[in-house]
């Protein structure tokens, strides 16, 4: 059971093309969100449709990677951890973020193959 903390397992579609940034370090880092669908019918018998989106951020090998390969639209499977993190923005206002640190990332399909 020690492998199954902290452990995120997604499928959906990236809802922007990852955005990276090449580290001083030489490293990479990409960030960019995936849609995630589910359905049920509400209490008429009416058919609901909700999306939840994710903020992923990918690094090193990972980013040059999605880089690369994956854009808007594509339908891909994620495996991760969750993370939560706070700073301040330009007001000094606190705030909090949640992510996915993706460890693996698959090509389901591509928008064109939708």
């Amino acid at each position: 059971m020690q492998n199954l903390k902290n452990k995120v397992h997604l499928i959906g579609n990236l809802g922007m093309d990852p955005e990276v940034k090449k580290l001083e370090n030489g490293g990479s880092r990409a960030k960019f969100s995936l849609a995630t669908s589910d359905s049920y019918k509400n209490k008429d018998g009416e058919k609901v449709k909700e999306t939840q989106w994710h903020n992923l951020v990918a690094w090193g090998p990972r980013a040059e990677f999605t880089e690369k390969y994956l854009k808007k639209g594509q339908e891909v499977a994620v495996e991760g951890k969750l993370t939560h993190r706070t700073y301040e923005d330009k007001e000094g206002k606190k705030m909090y973020i949640t992510e996915v640190v993706v460890n693996d990332v698959q090509m389901l399909r591509s928008p064109n193959n939708v």
